[in-house]
């Protein structure tokens, strides 16, 4: 199925237990809170249902049927390309501002299938289970969300040694049904406007901590599921001119607590293990091909931010000076390079069985720059405007004003652009720089594929040290002491 955003719109009035300011919302698809992001996201479903998008969004599966790209298994590098420039077209209708829009999980989800030989070596029921899963998120046309991540409490200590053996969802309890489970998990991105969620661990476990080592996905509204979201930018954003990013693209992050749910057993991939918590992840694509995702979104909202730049400059009539020009081509020679490494990681990918994978050595490099790049950009971004972001109308109801919109008029003059449209601008670049939400994404950049200790760790470890260090071998090989002792005493040659 080719979900239209009527339809996944109308998927999510399930009954989830989503709770904000104290309050359970009866309907997110309604409330002020989220309603306009989910909308962004129904848009996107309607996007990859148009008849002109069936090439760019839709590939034909095994059975004849056709799904969204984000489920596509490339088998080659050109398949790859192809994928991409779908997921790149639907970065584009949110500027890459929604990191966990449907492309994201499913990616994830696809990697792990491909290595599916890695669950069928820990059980085969597992692995079935998880292939199942595949086709049945595919074939539905599911917007999945993930938590991966265990809360925030005593991280000197593992998760067993917590003074609340469930603060962490672990197993409680199983039977010939499937496992019950206990605890929470964390951060939720999109999990308010998504159909199901995928559960695991993707930090280290220790031994003792088998009971959270477990793989599994459920529905949004399964029995016993509590969804706790953080402060909505969204509501605190009514107006469209004013917080145009914040007021369709906040995609919210929530705290998910298990009070004992039942997750049947053709829903469990891995439980009681954790070195497969780990595989999963990087014995399969799953962790390459997810992340290849984020680099393409990513690689969007740069270029997104090199637009804010050079109009920017264009607006304060500035674009000349060669002081600015020489931002503007760092901004440019550095957006230019993320986009170089996203086409890198396909140029240099490799053939795993039927499967065509991105060179992981490219995403890792990625991901470290990357993590340093985009503060450096957005303080780019700053510097150009200077106080143009700021000092702007309080709203756009003062334009409602006659005297106020004629004072506007006056003290937003720009070469470039009428006050309105000045004032249109700088209202959106605040959005994504300076903004509470601009803020959050500011550390969603940071920290969304780890610390920086865990990036540098995977560039370090799939880095061809081997090859670097051939090649300074080749050099010391090529002089020896032994021949400069033997000459001492003779002459020098000279250079004619």
């Amino acid at each position: 199925m080719i979900k239209t955003g009527a339809q996944h719109i109308a998927s999510i009035r399930d009954g989830r237990e989503v709770y904000l300011d104290g309050q359970r919302v009866s309907d997110p698809t309604t409330h002020p809170a989220y309603r306009s992001a989910i909308g962004s996201i129904g848009k996107m479903f309607d996007f990859q249902s148009a008849p002109e998008n069936r090439d760019l969004m839709t590939f034909e599966t095994e059975t004849g049927t056709r799904a969204n790209r984000i489920w596509e298994l490339p088998s080659s590098y050109e398949a790859l390309v192809k994928r991409r420039k779908g997921l790149e077209a639907w970065t584009e209708l949110h500027a890459g501002f929604m990191g966990r829009a449907p492309d994201h999980v499913a990616s994830c989800i696809a990697g792990m299938y491909m290595g599916l030989e890695v669950f069928e070596g820990y059980d085969a029921d597992r692995a079935r289970a998880l292939a199942d899963y595949f086709r049945y998120a595919r074939d539905n046309d599911l917007y999945l969300t993930y938590v991966i991540i265990n809360p925030q409490a005593d991280r000197s200590k593992s998760a067993a040694q917590q003074a609340d053996p469930f603060l962490s969802a672990g197993v409680v309890d199983r039977d010939a049904e499937g496992i019950t489970v206990r605890g929470a998990k964390m951060l939720a991105t999109g999990g308010i406007m998504a159909n199901e969620v995928f559960v695991t661990c993707i930090q280290p476990l220790q031994p003792g901590d088998e009971r959270y080592a477990i793989s599994f996905a459920v529905p949004m509204n399964i029995k016993g599921l509590k969804i706790l979201s953080r402060k909505s930018y969204e509501a605190a954003a009514p107006s469209v001119f004013d917080n145009p990013l914040a007021s369709r693209f906040d995609e919210n992050d929530a705290v998910l607590y298990f009070d004992d749910v039942k997750v049947p057993w053709d829903r469990v991939f891995i439980v009681d293990n954790i070195d497969m918590c780990q595989k999963q992840f990087h014995a399969t694509p799953a962790h390459v091909y997810q992340n290849y995702q984020a680099m393409i979104r990513l690689s969007v909202k740069l270029r997104f931010l090199a637009g804010i730049a050079l109009r920017t400059a264009e607006t304060n009539g500035i674009v000349g000076f060669p002081q600015v020009r020489e931002m503007l081509g760092q901004v440019a020679a550095e957006v230019s390079m993320v986009e170089a490494l996203v086409v890198a990681m396909e140029t240099k990918g490799q053939q795993r069985g039927a499967y065509f994978v991105p060179d992981r050595q490219m995403l890792y490099s990625a991901q470290v720059i990357t993590q340093q790049l985009y503060a450096k950009i957005n303080n780019a971004l700053r510097e150009l405007a200077g106080g143009g972001m700021i000092m702007l109308p309080s709203s756009v109801k003062d334009f409602e004003n006659p005297e106020l919109a004629r004072l506007i008029d006056k003290t937003q003059q720009s070469p470039a652009a009428s006050a309105a449209d000045k004032v249109k601008f700088y209202k959106l670049a605040w959005d994504a720089v300076g903004s509470e939400f601009a803020s959050r994404h500011s550390q969603y950049e940071m920290f969304f594929a780890g610390a920086t200790f865990v990036t540098k760790g995977h560039a370090f470890r799939s880095y061809d040290w081997k090859s670097a260090s051939s090649l300074l071998d080749q050099m010391l090989s090529s002089y020896d002491i032994n021949d400069e002792l033997a000459g001492a005493g003779k002459p020098s040659r000279s250079v004619a």
